[in-house]
C-alpha cells in the first residue's frame, strides 16, 4: 500500500515541477502583454488534444460544472498567472503561489471533511517558512499588482482542485480534465478579443513556447495532478505543489541569471522537508517503524521481567 502511495505522490509531483518551469518560459518565450491570448493558447489546444483522446462529452450537470471548474482552475487561474509571470520575478512569482497547500487544506476540511493531519500541518507550517525564506530576500521593489494576481490565482484553484475531486465521482479524468481546460479556454475566448483585438503575431520562440506550456505545463501536468487527487488526500497534493517554487527559483538562476542566497537555499531545503513530512507514506511507515520497535520492546521486557 505504501509503494503505490509513494507511486501516486511521484506522479503528481510531475505536475508543479512543469508548473515551475512556465514562469521563465512565459517570461522568455511568449508575447508580451498579452496575457488573455496567451491563457487561451494555452488552455484550448491542451483541451481539444484530450479530448480526441477521450471522446466523451459532458453529461448532465457536467456541463455547468465544467464552466466552473474550467474558470476556477484553467481560465481565469492561466490569466493572472500570466500577469504574476509579466509582473514579478521568477522566484518570486512561483513563491507566491506556494502559499496554496494551506488553503487547499482548509477547503477540503470544509468541503471534503479531510481533517488536517498533524504531519501534514507540520509539512505546511514548514514549507511556509521555506517560501518565506525565498520570497523575502528577492522582496524589495515586488509589484503589488504581481501579488495581488498570484493571490487570487492560489485561492481560485484551491477551490477549483477540490471541487474537482468532490465532483468527480463517474467521470475519467481524462475526460474531466478536458472538458475543463477546453471550458477555461472558451470563457477567455470572448475577453481576450474584445479587450486585446486579435491573438498575437508568433515567432518560432513563441510557437515552441506556447506547444511546450500547452502540451507539457497544461495537458500532461494537469492529468497528473488531477490523477493525484484521487487518489491522495487534498492536503498532501497541496503540499507536493510546494515543488512548484523550488523548480522556479532553480531556473530563475539557471536561466535567468538571478542570485540564490545562502537563506534561499535553506529555504528551498526547508520547503523539501514539508513536503516529505505530509506525505501519507512516511507516516505509515514511521507508524510501521514504531510497531516494530513495540513490537521487539514486548517480548523482550517479558524476558528481562521473567528472568528477575
Amino acid at each position: 500500500m505504501e509503494d503505490t502511495r509513494w507511486r501516486w505522490s511521484l506522479l503528481t509531483a510531475l505536475a508543479p515541477v512543469a508548473w515551475g518551469t512556465t514562469y521563465v518560459v512565459t517570461r522568455h518565450a511568449l508575447p508580451l502583454d498579452a496575457p488573455l491570448w496567451g491563457s487561451v493558447l494555452r488552455a484550448l489546444p491542451a483541451g481539444l488534444l484530450l479530448l480526441v483522446v477521450a471522446r466523451r462529452e459532458p453529461q448532465g450537470s457536467w456541463w455547468w460544472r465544467s464552466a466552473v471548474l474550467g474558470t476556477l482552475n484553467m481560465g481565469a487561474f492561466f490569466a493572472l498567472v500570466y500577469v504574476a509571470a509579466q509582473a514579478l520575478p521568477t522566484s518570486v512569482a512561483s513563491t507566491v503561489m506556494a502559499t496554496s497547500p494551506v488553503a487547499m487544506m482548509l477547503v477540503a476540511w470544509a468541503l471534503l471533511a479531510q481533517r488536517p493531519r498533524l504531519l501534514g500541518l507540520a509539512g505546511a507550517t514548514l514549507g511556509l517558512v521555506g517560501v518565506a525564506a525565498m520570497l523575502l530576500p528577492g522582496g524589495a521593489g515586488v509589484s503589488a499588482v504581481g501579488v495581488l494576481a498570484s493571490v487570487t490565482a492560489m485561492l481560485m484553484s484551491s477551490l477549483g482542485f477540490v471541487l474537482a475531486t468532490r465532483w468527480s465521482a463517474g467521470v475519467d479524468v481524462v475526460s474531466s480534465t478536458a472538458w475543463q481546460l477546453v471550458a477555461g479556454g472558451l470563457v477567455l475566448l470572448p475577453f481576450a478579443v474584445v479587450v486585446e483585438g486579435g491573438p498575437p503575431a508568433l515567432d518560432g520562440r513563441a510557437l515552441l513556447g506556447f506547444a511546450y506550456v500547452s502540451f507539457v505545463a497544461t495537458a500532461v501536468a494537469y492529468l497528473a495532478w488531477f490523477t493525484g487527487l484521487r487518489h491522495l488526500p487534498a492536503g498532501t497534493v497541496g503540499l507536493l505543489g510546494l515543488l512548484n517554487p523550488i523548480v522556479g527559483v532553480l531556473l530563475g538562476v539557471l536561466y535567468a541569471g538571478e542570485r540564490l542566497t545562502g537563506v534561499q537555499v535553506l529555504g528551498v531545503l526547508v520547503v523539501l522537508v514539508g513536503v516529505l513530512l505530509g506525505q501519507p507514506s512516511l507516516r505509515a511507515w514511521v507508524a510501521r517503524r514504531r510497531g516494530r520497535g513495540s513490537a521487539v520492546a514486548g517480548p523482550a521486557a517479558a524476558a528481562l521481567v521473567g528472568s528477575r
